[in-house]
């Protein structure tokens, strides 16, 4: 295939930073690299442990699912999604980041839990799902963008549904989601059968509401009280500057800042 003999950028593509050793092939015009994926590796990246398996619901470029095989040089993982120009650029980017030992591409759709169930079994499993409901904007005539952006193929609740299905006991989701309604986000892994073990906002500026949570859900009993939020992230201050800790998150991946502060 060509994308094996040539997973480098091509006119109307750009190659960007990942992390410290990874970059990630995508178009100059079209779905991209978002803090939401950033946020959603870290997270999973961070939560201790090493996980021996990790599966990304909706891998899209391969962004999440990259972070997390960098964090975890050990680990086997499997990228799900069901776009095939997404699936064409994650199995590229997988090339391009020489992780095609231990990383693999499934093309279909998290909702078939037939396809599921031959995946096996996961430790950690990560998504980043779109979160704005059908027919409240206009999609982008891209159809990768357009279903990054709104739930055309399932939102929280089939992703944390999906999860449900392959966690290995003791498994953990971590995944973001929108910060609005209220409730949903935690109704969502209910509904699936996860414990939520961690939940927090996520505010684009001081002073402006919450646009995503991130939470953590697991394949536990449920505990005597409800995960408490954690204090809101708030990734730039009033006068647009990125926070100490967006930029401790930055940091985290080897990015190294530029002059913020």
């Amino acid at each position: 295939m060509e994308s094996a003999r040539s997973p480098s950028a091509r006119p109307g593509e750009q190659s960007i930073a990942l992390t410290r050793d990874f970059r990630l092939l995508q178009k100059r015009r079209g779905h991209r690299y978002s803090v939401d994926d950033m946020l959603v590796g870290h997270l999973a990246g961070t939560r201790g442990g090493a996980p021996r398996r990790v599966l990304d619901l909706g891998c899209g470029l391969g962004s999440v699912l990259l972070i997390t095989a960098w964090a975890f040089p050990e680990a086997e993982l499997v990228g799900l999604e069901l776009n095939p120009e997404l699936a064409e650029f994650a199995r590229r980017n997988v090339l391009l980041n020489r992780c095609a030992p231990r990383v693999r591409i499934a093309a279909g759709d998290l909702r078939d839990r037939a396809l599921l169930a031959s995946l096996g079994r996961f430790e950690l499993v990560t998504g980043s799902p779109p979160y704005f409901a059908p027919g409240s904007g206009t999609p982008c005539a891209d159809p990768a963008r357009a279903a990054a952006h709104f739930e055309l193929h399932g939102g929280i609740e089939e992703y944390a549904l999906a999860a449900s299905q392959v966690l290995a006991p003791g498994g953990v989701f971590a995944a973001c989601a929108g910060a609005a309604p209220p409730g949903r986000d935690r109704g969502a892994l209910l509904r699936a059968g996860l414990t939520l073990v961690q939940h927090r906002y996520v505010l684009p500026r001081e002073g402006k509401a919450p646009f995503l949570s991130l939470l953590v859900g697991a394949q536990a009993p449920a505990p005597a009280a409800e995960a408490a939020d954690a204090a809101p992230l708030v990734l730039r201050r009033a006068d647009g500057r990125r926070t100490p800790e967006h930029l401790a998150i930055r940091a985290w991946t080897g990015i190294p800042p530029r002059g913020e502060g």
